[in-house]
Parts: C-alpha cells; structure tokens; sequence
C-alpha cells in the first residue's frame, strides 16, 4: 500500500490521479500508523514553508517522517521541506537532507516563479535511469534546493539547481511527475518499484 501524507497541502488529488492511472492502491492519509506500515509513502504539496511546517509540528508529523525507514518520495514543497531551511518566511524544515531551499532571484528576461517544462542532468543515483537523461519535467515553483551533496539530479532556470535529491531512504523532486506526462510516470514507477 502507498500512503500519500495528507498535510492540508494542495496538488495530492493529481498525485491520487497519478497513482490510480499507474494501476496501484494509495491512500490519502495523516493517520500515523497507516504511513508508518506502508509500503511506499508520498510526501507532494504545493503550499507554503512555514504555514505547513507549522502544521506538521502540531499533528506530530513532522517526528513521524523523520522516523520512516520505507522509500520516501517528496515531491516540490514536500521536497524542499526535507531539507534543513527554507528562505521562504526564514522557515527551519525537517533537516532529513542538510541542504538549503532559497528563493529564485529574477533576472532579466526570467521570471518567478519558474513555471514550466525543463531537462534533467542525471547524477548517480537509485531513482533514475540513464535514459531520462535531458528528458523534459514540469516545474511549478518560487524556491529551489541549492545544488549540493545530495543532488542527484540538476536542473536550469536562472542558474542550475536540484531537480532531484537522495538521502538514505529519502528521495525527492523539485518537479512534478505527477504532471510531466509518460517521463513523470515512469519516475514514478521507479520509485514505487525500489
């Protein structure tokens, strides 16, 4: 069974769609035991840093995703709050991957928040097949996780960023695969298969 956390954050109904075309069993869930006893869990959200930090210290899930010894998939804020802070609102996270989440400076000709369809530089990794490499995603986000130790995947919009990272047990994508048509879902049938 995969649990996806039901944090009151947006997007998880496209993740719900994803799973349900991908022909597996998921359940949107903020029960405890139910995320701890799954085979898979699915950290997705759009929202904002502090409001959903906010949230998960007071429903106690933030200890619980840094206690799951099962692969976790964050997906874009569910991504960035895995690392250990967030510019937006000068926000500690759950510090499960020591890197930074930091806000897109504009420049000339770009703008934020970086919307759209962008390639992939594939590092070593557990999540991601040679093939993908310079395959098309979709981003939809303000903020990004700096480029660092555990950056299995680049990206570039106003400079090169981490479109993926892999920490132990901890997988995430700054993009969507849920939305980033055949090439998202055979992400997301690698994870679900690890």
């Amino acid at each position: 069974m995969i649990a996806i956390i039901d944090y009151n954050a947006g997007n998880v109904q496209s993740v719900l769609f994803a799973m349900e075309r991908l022909g597996v069993q998921a359940v949107l869930t903020a029960d405890h035991e139910t995320i701890r006893r799954a085979d898979k869990v699915i950290f997705p959200g759009v929202g904002e840093a502090s409001t959903t930090m906010a949230h998960l210290r007071k429903t106690g899930l933030d200890q619980l995703i840094k206690s799951l010894t099962q692969p976790v998939l964050g997906i874009c804020l569910g991504m960035q709050l895995l690392c250990r802070h967030s510019e937006e609102n000068d926000t500690p996270c759950l510090n499960i991957i020591p890197q930074e989440a930091r806000r897109f400076q504009p420049v000339k000709g770009e703008k934020v928040p970086h919307m759209g369809w962008n390639s992939l530089k594939i590092r070593n990794n557990d999540l991601f097949t040679p093939d993908q490499e310079g395959q098309y995603v979709y981003f939809v986000h303000s903020y990004y996780v700096e480029d660092g130790p555990f950056t299995t995947v680049l990206s570039d919009y106003i400079l090169p960023f981490s479109a993926a990272i892999q920490k132990d047990n901890f997988f995430a994508t700054q993009f969507h695969p849920e939305k980033s048509g055949p090439v998202g879902e055979k992400i997301l049938r690698q994870f679900l298969n690890l």
